[in-house]
C-alpha cells in the first residue's frame, strides 16, 4: 500500500515537472495529472487516494513557491481525478459524471479565487483581466521569436486590448467548456488503463453512440440569435452559452467519428493521428462541432435504424 501511495505521488510529480521545463508541449502532460489520482483512487480507496493527492499538492506548492495561481489550476486538476474516482463508485450514467465532476471542480475553482483574491487584496475579475493579459504578452513574445513578420506583430499588438476585453467576458463559458472536455478526456482514458489492470470500470456502454438531448438545439439557436440584439450584454451571454452548447455537440461529434472508426476498422495510429489534428486545428475542430449538431437532422449513424434491425 506505501509503495502504491508513493508510486502514485510520483508519477503526479514527474507530470508536473515536465510540464515545468517543457512549457508548451509539457502543458499537455499537465492535463494528464487526474488520471494517475483517478487510478489510485480507485485502486487504493478513498483514504490512501487522499494521501497521494495531498503529497502531490505538498510538492506542488513547494516548487511554485506556495499559494498561487498556479497552484489552483493544479489542485484542480488533482480534484477532478479524484472526483470522477468517486463518481465511479456511484455506478452513475456517463453524462452525470462528467457533468458532476465538471461542477465541483468549477465551484471548487470558483471558490479558490476568491480566496485566493481576498488574500492578494483583488477581485476575481482583476486577476482573471492580469493573467490573461499576461498571457497574451506571452504569446506576442513566442512570435516575436517565431520571426512573425512586423506588420503582422503590429496588427496583433494593436488588437490585444480587444481580445482581452472579449476573452474576460467569456472565462465562464471557457471555464466550462474545458472542465467537461478534460473530464470527458480523462473518463475515456482512463479506460484502457483501467482494463489493462482489471481495475473496476463503470459500464456506461457504447458511448460512440451517444447523442444530446434534442432540446439543446434550441439552446443553440436562441444564443446565436442573441448575438444579433442590440446590447453588448446580450451579444456576450449569448456567446457564453453558444460556446457551452457548441462543446456539447463537439462530443457528439466525436463520438460519431469514433462509431465510424469503429465500423471501418481504422487502426489505432491512424485513430491517434486524427484525434491529435483535431485538437491542433480549430477549423477541424468546428467541423467536428457542426458534425454533432446537424447529427440532429441528418442521423448520421442510423441509430434508430440498428434499433429495428441490422443495416443491409
Amino acid at each position: 500500500m506505501r509503495k502504491d501511495v508513493l508510486t502514485g505521488i510520483v508519477i503526479i510529480c514527474l507530470l508536473f515537472g515536465i510540464s515545468l521545463y517543457l512549457p508548451i508541449v509539457g502543458f499537455f502532460f499537465r492535463l494528464l495529472i487526474p488520471i494517475p489520482v483517478l487510478y489510485y483512487r480507485v485502486k487504493l480507496g478513498r483514504q490512501s487516494g487522499l494521501i497521494v493527492a495531498a503529497g502531490a499538492t505538498l510538492f506542488m506548492a513547494t516548487a511554485t513557491g506556495g499559494l498561487s495561481l498556479e497552484l489552483l489550476f493544479d489542485g484542480e486538476l488533482l480534484l477532478l481525478g479524484f472526483l470522477i474516482g468517486e463518481l465511479f463508485e456511484r455506478n452513475l450514467n456517463i453524462e452525470k459524471t462528467i457533468a458532476y465532476a465538471a461542477g465541483g471542480v468549477l465551484l471548487s475553482g470558483f471558490a479558490g479565487l476568491a480566496f485566493y483574491g481576498n488574500m492578494v487584496n483583488a477581485g476575481i475579475a482583476g486577476i482573471v483581466s492580469a493573467h490573461i493579459k499576461e498571457s497574451l504578452d506571452m504569446t506576442m513574445a513566442v512570435y516575436e521569436e517565431m520571426g512573425l513578420p512586423e506588420e503582422s506583430l503590429y496588427r496583433l499588438s494593436k488588437s490585444l486590448d480587444a481580445i482581452s476585453y472579449i476573452l474576460v467576458r467569456i472565462i465562464p463559458s471557457l471555464a466550462a467548456a474545458s472542465t467537461l472536455i478534460l473530464s470527458w478526456a480523462t473518463v475515456l482514458l482512463a479506460r484502457p488503463v483501467f482494463k489493462a489492470k482489471s481495475l473496476y470500470y463503470p459500464e456506461f456502454g457504447p458511448i460512440n453512440r451517444w447523442k444530446a438531448p434534442e432540446i439543446l438545439v434550441w439552446g443553440v439557436i436562441g444564443c446565436g440569435t442573441m448575438l444579433f440584439l442590440p446590447g453588448k450584454g446580450l451579444k456576450l451571454a449569448g456567446l457564453n452559452g453558444l460556446l457551452f452548447f457548441l462543446t456539447v455537440y463537439f462530443f457528439q461529434g466525436m463520438a460519431i467519428l469514433s462509431y465510424f472508426f469503429e465500423k471501418k476498422r481504422f487502426p489505432l495510429v491512424a485513430r491517434g493521428l486524427i484525434y491529435s489534428f483535431i485538437a491542433l486545428q480549430q477549423l477541424v475542430l468546428l467541423v467536428v462541432v457542426l458534425l454533432g449538431f446537424f447529427d440532429v437532422w441528418f442521423n448520421f449513424r442510423r441509430l434508430e435504424v440498428q434499433k429495428k434491425g441490422p443495416i443491409s
